[in-house]
């Protein structure tokens, strides 16, 4: 009788709970709710409010777009998930003080998704994970909170999330999903409902352990590629090598990858990598290319701040405490998300070294980043002020066209601007990294 009731569920409408708002869970909810109803949640009520409001604060997702969500129903209000069927968890899986994978968030939803939990219900997760923590430590959560068994009661499903923020060629629908479930049924099921939405199509991984696997190298692939260049362009500016050219002659090779050097921040790519190795030293493994890697771009803030301060000795060899502006604080470009920035980390270096800093990132929210940054962010370029250094961080499009760099002409004479990923023109008084 349970088998069946989940099965009729791959011929009747899912009714779809989305719990978690960011990056990953708004856009799915709007991307479903363009044909279905979805109850869309989030335990931030001044987040929901503002969405109601037909604003995103991280610019994933327009007025526009909000409007024509038909089906999307927004709430704080954990109770209005009761009558759902299907739940897709969304929420952020950080790490902590001592780079350990941070579950509290995850764990947190599960109990609360498993006291509303009924015979047959499906709970998909998006959350960023090690392999094999759906069923090791979220189906437990489920279980004890629902009283219900899993694959008898309930069934379970994983399919990743691929958000790339700021990214507006490579959106959700545009971007391969790989699916997967915990019986051969829940994987189809599962399928079925993400390729209802995904033009690129799905990917039916073997096995959730599978799913998470794949998800969790993706970015430590990645992070390692960064790391590597990283790590060259320290070798080579001792040599006075230009690693921007250097990349460029090496690019000239049909198999060469392209990757840049720069500061890798964020709640991707500086923090999935942890996951896997915390799971790898679980199992007696020390992961030494992975965390080689970590530490090398973990320590690119502080590389680049005394790059910048031998520059400015080299230019004002008796200047105690140099003005420098520093445009974008966020941990990309294009992009609001301050979390785990190290421009930010940039910032304090450069502070902590007697430099008088101002901070600008027209994009990002002036309230959390003056929380972070106290009177260092300003709101608008300074106007009075003349600076020995401006460090192009974070280069924003707002920065790169038209007179978006407009702080270049508050360049004292002899000053320069520290281009820290090379998109600007050259120039004799533009230094890349």
């Amino acid at each position: 009788m349970i088998r069946s009731t989940f099965l009729s569920k791959q011929q009747a409408e899912l009714k779809l709970g989305i719990i978690g708002l960011g990056y990953v869970g708004l856009p799915l909810a709007v991307e479903f709710a363009r044909g279905r109803s979805v109850v869309a949640y989030d335990i931030n009520s001044t987040r929901v409010n503002s969405l109601k409001n037909g604003k995103d604060t991280t610019g994933e997702i327009s007025k526009d777009e909000l409007k024509r969500a038909d089906g999307l129903h927004l709430t704080s209000n954990h109770q209005d998930l009761k009558d759902c069927n299907c739940y897709i968890v969304t929420v952020p899986t950080p790490i902590d003080e001592f780079k350990k994978p941070d579950l509290g968030p995850l764990l947190n939803a599960s109990e609360e998704v498993g006291r509303l939990l009924t015979h047959g219900d499906l709970v998909i997760y998006e959350s960023t994970v090690y392999p094999g923590c759906t069923e090791e430590d979220c189906v437990p959560v489920l279980e004890r909170a629902s009283s219900l068994s899993y694959n008898t009661d309930f069934f379970c499903g994983y399919s990743p999330e691929r958000i790339n923020p700021g990214d507006t060629a490579h959106r959700l629908p545009d971007i391969i999903k790989i699916t997967s479930g915990s019986t051969g049924e829940a994987a189809d099921l599962v399928d079925h409902l993400y390729s209802s939405i995904i033009s690129a199509g799905t990917y039916k991984a073997e096995s959730i352990r599978t799913a998470e696997a794949a998800k969790v190298i993706e970015n430590t692939q990645r992070d390692l590629n960064i790391a590597l260049v990283n790590e060259l362009a320290i070798i080579f500016d001792k040599m006075e090598i230009d690693i921007h050219a250097v990349l460029r002659a090496a690019g000239t090779k049909w198999n060469f990858l392209s990757f840049e050097p720069g500061l890798v921040g964020g709640h991707c790519i500086g923090v999935d990598p942890y996951y896997l190795t915390h799971k790898a030293q679980q199992l007696g493994m020390n992961p030494d290319v992975i965390l080689a890697g970590r530490r090398t771009n973990d320590g690119m803030a502080h590389y680049v701040a005394e790059r910048i301060m031998r520059l400015l000795h080299n230019h004002y060899p008796d200047l105690p405490n140099p003005e420098v502006a520093v445009l974008g604080i966020s941990f990309k470009e294009n992009c609001s998300d301050l979390r785990n920035s190290q421009a930010i980390n940039l910032i304090k270096y450069l502070i902590s070294k007697g430099c008088r800093v101002s901070a600008y990132d027209p994009i990002v929210d002036s309230d959390e980043a003056n929380s972070l940054l106290g009177r260092v962010f300003v709101s608008t370029p300074p106007e009075n002020i003349e600076f020995d250094c401006i460090v192009l961080a974070v280069p924003h499009l707002n920065f790169l066209e038209g007179d978006g760099c407009s702080l270049d002409k508050n360049l004292k004479q002899d000053g320069f601007i520290f281009d820290l990923k090379a998109r600007l023109p050259m120039d004799p008084k533009v230094i890349s990294l």
